[in-house]
């Protein structure tokens, strides 16, 4: 059974704090830390944040401002990490944040194979969000030319999370309403699929036994 919405999204608001100034401080923490390299769910606490703030809980604009000045932030720290040391710490200490040399060394040539402009796009890539800073400082690119197009990335992509986010949030009685209406159709179409599937692989499964070769 899927449980409803109005028992998930308490559920996660204890678990992430988002009420108030915590709230603020949490999606603020988990966006910074993000954005320079540490793998902690920094997009996911944006788009609960917002969500939240359809609900009630939060303001939409100050997620948004404090998200994208976070974002910025973080950003600009793994920059200044890349450009003093990058290439030594990620041959050091990469593997304990899930960053071993050979995926930095792919990540690195797609940024410089494809510019500057590619640190927008780079928000909406997982992977390349959290290193969008350090290959940049790595790379020795202009600080200036980074900081524009950093924030240009930054700015689009909490519009996009926050705006969805933040729809959700109003219309979460009418998504709800429409999960406990349709849920025993999807449960039938995906016992079905299930059917179908189980029964393909028996008639697959007797047709090759059937044209195997009588064993000598």
């Amino acid at each position: 059974m899927i449980a409803p919405l109005s028992v998930v999204l308490p559920a996660l608001t204890v678990l992430w704090g988002l009420r108030g100034a915590s709230g603020y401080l949490t999606i603020a923490a988990l966006v910074l830390l993000e954005n320079f390299g540490i793998p902690v769910p920094g997009e996911t606490a944006l788009i609960a944040g917002a969500a939240y703030a359809g609900h009630g809980h939060l303001n939409i604009v100050a997620v948004a401002v404090v998200a994208f000045i976070a974002a910025v932030i973080g950003d600009n720290i793994g920059y200044a990490i890349g450009r003093s040391a990058g290439r030594r710490l990620v041959t050091r200490y990469g593997r304990y944040l899930l960053l071993p040399p050979a995926r930095f060394a792919r990540a690195e040539q797609f940024v410089t194979r494809h510019g500057p402009e590619i640190i927008i796009a780079a928000r909406f890539i997982e992977g390349l969000r959290q290193l969008n800073g350090i290959i940049a400082g790595t790379t020795a690119m202009p600080w200036r030319r980074f900081l524009a197009y950093n924030v240009l990335g930054a700015a689009l992509w909490v519009a996009v999370w926050a705006a969805l986010g933040n729809y959700a949030g109003h219309h979460l009685a009418t998504i709800e309403k429409n999960l406990h209406q349709y849920q025993w159709y999807a449960i039938a179409v995906l016992t079905l699929l299930v059917g179908a599937y189980a029964g393909l692989h028996i008639l697959r499964r007797r047709r090759n036994a059937h044209h195997e070769p009588p064993r000598t």
